[in-house]
């Protein structure tokens, strides 16, 4: 029961306040932000509601080619239909309070500031839970170097071009018959920032066909160019897994936006009185659930940057 509020005092009052409003801001906001929710094939997440939930992705059957003599017989085959479980299995939630006596004397719109900082904070949350999934689910043969021999990347004698870093990312998915479609590759910004300095491939007309202006500021979802880059859509991120034991070595993650699937929903978000003070509590819980499809549809390279 909300507490009782004096004639004309219009602090955060319950009837005011629509959760599911709330809530669907902060998953506007959060998928705008969002570097996963850009890569990843994400038409599941109108299927889920609550953590535990199931979805059953139809895998994409093989088909045999063969060769056709006049006259002779066909061999007609039966399509698989079998089933990939992605189960909502991992969670995040925020939960905080708003005081009273703040809450009156400010001129600043909390529920704004809540949408904008809830959606950053999911994202960094889930970004970092689904690349670290998607690095985790990269096959060998799609591997370029290794924690223990990363590919040391800059201009100087014996250094890598990371456009070339990219460039082989490109044809490890090549070699596993990828489509070209659809493609991406993340980074951390430090890799970004190497990749635009002037002695880089990157700033040449065949890399990203523009001439004038190959490396931009970044666009939604943290795309940092709106252009291709060897075929790839390109996107930086703080939550690209960092190798274990080496904070010089970095991931560099490419696929293709099938590879993977997510799913995702706020399924509660509620406000409820503080008890101990005079305050509004605004909880909210996020769940979601991934599913690596096709682990030779995805590649990493481990990357050293002095």
């Amino acid at each position: 029961m909300a507490f009782p509020r004096a004639a004309g005092y219009t602090n955060l009052p319950q009837g005011n306040f629509t959760p599911e409003i709330f809530s669907q801001k902060v998953l506007m906001k959060f998928r705008r932000v969002s570097v996963v929710e850009d890569i990843t094939n994400t038409d599941y997440s109108g299927e889920i509601e609550a953590f535990g939930d199931k979805v059953n992705i139809i895998n994409e059957p093989d088909i045999t080619v063969r060769t056709y003599a006049r006259g002779a017989t066909l061999q007609i085959e039966d399509l698989e239909d079998d089933e990939t479980e992605l189960t909502v299995d991992q969670g995040s939630y925020f939960a905080f309070k708003v005081d009273d006596i703040e809450e009156r004397q400010s001129h600043v719109n909390w529920e704004s500031l809540a949408t904008g900082r809830g959606a950053f904070k999911l994202k960094d949350s889930f970004d970092s839970n689904i690349l670290t999934a998607i690095q985790a689910g990269v096959q060998s043969a799609n591997v370029y170097g290794s924690n223990a021999s990363p590919t040391d990347t800059g201009f100087g004698a014996g250094e890598v071009d990371p456009a070339n870093v990219i460039a082989r990312l490109a044809r490890l998915l090549d070699d596993a018959d990828v489509p070209e479609d659809s493609r991406w590759v993340v980074a951390p910004p430090i890799f970004w920032e190497e990749l635009a300095q002037t002695g880089s491939k990157f700033m040449e007309v065949q890399v990203t066909g523009d001439s004038n202006s190959p490396m931009r500021d970044s666009l939604n979802n943290g795309r940092v160019n709106d252009r291709l880059i060897h075929g790839f859509r390109a996107y930086k991120s703080n939550n690209v897994p960092t190798p274990s034991g080496s904070n010089a070595t970095q991931h560099v993650l490419a696929g293709h936006m099938s590879s993977t699937a997510t799913a995702n929903n706020i399924a509660k978000t509620e406000m409820i009185r503080s008890q101990t003070s005079f305050a509004d509590i605004l909880r909210g819980l996020h769940v979601f659930g991934r599913k690596v499809l096709r682990a030779d549809g995805i590649a990493d390279a481990f990357i050293k940057i002095d």
